[in-house]
């Protein structure tokens, strides 16, 4: 899944980029794509310099991304199948809701329009 603006903004660096090879970010070696371990270096490196405390990494930027999604109201069947889990269980560990958006969770019973009994 990729945002139109981020895709925008892919195709303006693409066309000012000077030319190394296919590979919208090449490694070194432009004829070969970044390594796993050169992306997690970059991440880490990001996020000491964002001053953040807690260890980051590809792979907690990616259940970021599904509690987000989840919180903005998508469904949790449609997230397994964008990070392209099989089973719907390993979707559910991967995803954490946090308590400000708990916090607005409204109850089923507040939907109904129930009138107080009248005093006898």
């Amino acid at each position: 899944m990729l945002s139109p603006r981020l895709l925008a903004t892919f195709r303006a660096y693409w066309r000012r980029r000077p030319r190394r090879g296919p590979y919208l970010f090449p490694s070194p070696r432009p004829d070969k794509p970044l390594s796993r371990m050169a992306v997690f270096r970059s991440v880490r490196r990001a996020a000491h310099r964002a001053g953040l405390q807690k260890r980051v990494s590809p792979h907690v930027l990616r259940h970021t991304f599904a509690t987000h999604l989840l919180e903005a109201g998508t469904d949790i069947r449609t997230i397994q199948v964008l990070l392209g889990h099989r089973s719907i269980r390993t979707t559910a560990r991967y995803l954490m809701v946090s308590e400000k958006h708990i916090g607005t969770v409204a109850s089923p019973l507040d939907a109904l329009s129930l009138t107080p009994p009248s005093a006898p």
